[in-house]
């Protein structure tokens, strides 16, 4: 099969012919329909991702979307024929989605929405298992809930939106001035974090008491200013960029809570997969209601065309999500 090949970090991915692999015990060969680039698709390329361990030379892509081809023994619930969408590879020693076929763990997959292309769900299983993972596991998001997401014209951000108000919660997000168009039509309220101040803005929506739940997607000194924001007493700050060092005098003082959120876990660690599959499960369902939908940038890219899919994501200048066509 044709596959994309990193034989060292920092250096061009290369076309080549390897082996297609097999199903073994407990995995689903997937004939590869489409894989999205992430930012951390890019950060583990050139090796700026530490916390995304590699096993070199190795192919890349996290986000797989694809056909059912062959079950491996003990594999139930997947047949031949099945469109199927997952985060299944692409760091420890998992291949990733940039090659035409990936044998898969079928604990990491779920089928693809009736509602979405395959370019569509190539889009979605890194960040919505991130917000899953931050708004639901972690924080517990419900009904009358006071959601401020940081970012949320971002990856991340516009389907943790989506899945805030899937739960009843009334949602606020941050962004740029260019993106606050976007975030009022996922149906959040925008905040533009250049000329607003947190104070300001937790009043004026608060009533200074801070929000139930916020969730950061920036980090860095978005995740300072999330520990201001947050309700007094029973508030929770949830983040998936939360490195750095920060003080949380903030937090305390308004006697809040923080969870962190690392997704790539259970890929690297082979326990709690079938949470994945779970989440995956879950966003089909939303998507098939018409509660879910990812924001794809309207560019087409092929094997052959990778680094011009990497270079877009890297500049910062993606209309949504960028995603690259293998077998389509």
């Amino acid at each position: 099969m044709r596959a994309l090949v990193l034989q060292q970090y920092d250096t061009p991915l290369e076309l080549t012919e390897i082996d297609t692999p097999a199903a073994g015990p407990g995995q689903v060969l997937v004939r590869t329909a489409a894989s999205g680039v992430n930012p951390l698709d890019v950060k583990i390329r050139t090796g700026n991702a530490a916390h995304a361990r590699l096993v070199l030379p190795a192919v890349l892509g996290l986000d797989l979307a694809g056909v059912v081809e062959a079950v491996g023994d003990g594999v139930g619930g997947f047949s031949p024929g099945d469109e199927v969408y997952g985060l299944t590879g692409g760091v420890g020693d998992l291949q990733g989605s940039l090659a035409e076929y990936a044998a898969v763990d079928a604990r990491l997959l779920a089928r693809t929405p009736d509602t979405l292309t395959p370019r569509e769900a190539a889009a979605l299983p890194l960040v919505v298992i991130t917000a899953w993972e931050g708004l639901v596991d972690r924080a517990d998001v419900g009904a009358g809930d006071k959601v401020l997401v940081h970012g949320g014209a971002g990856g991340v951000g516009h389907v943790a939106i989506q899945l805030a108000r899937a739960r009843g919660a009334e949602v606020f997000a941050t962004g740029s001035p260019a993106s606050l168009a976007t975030i009022e039509e996922l149906g959040a309220t925008p905040i533009d974090y250049t000329s607003t101040e947190v104070e300001e803005y937790t009043a004026a929506h608060t009533g200074g008491e801070g929000f139930d739940v916020v969730f950061d997607t920036v980090g860095g000194a978005t995740l300072d200013a999330s520990f201001s924001a947050v309700r007094v007493h029973t508030g929770h700050v949830v983040s998936a960029l939360g490195w750095g060092t920060h003080s949380i005098a903030p937090l305390s003082f308004r006697g809040a809570t923080y969870s962190g959120v690392f997704t790539l876990l259970p890929m690297l660690t082979g326990k709690g997969r079938e949470h994945h599959g779970e989440i995956m499960a879950a966003a089909t369902e939303l998507a098939d209601k018409g509660a879910l939908k990812p924001m794809v940038d309207p560019r087409h890219f092929t094997l052959e065309t990778v680094a011009a899919a990497h270079d877009l994501v890297e500049s910062g200048g993606a209309k949504g999500k960028v995603v690259v066509d293998v077998g389509i």
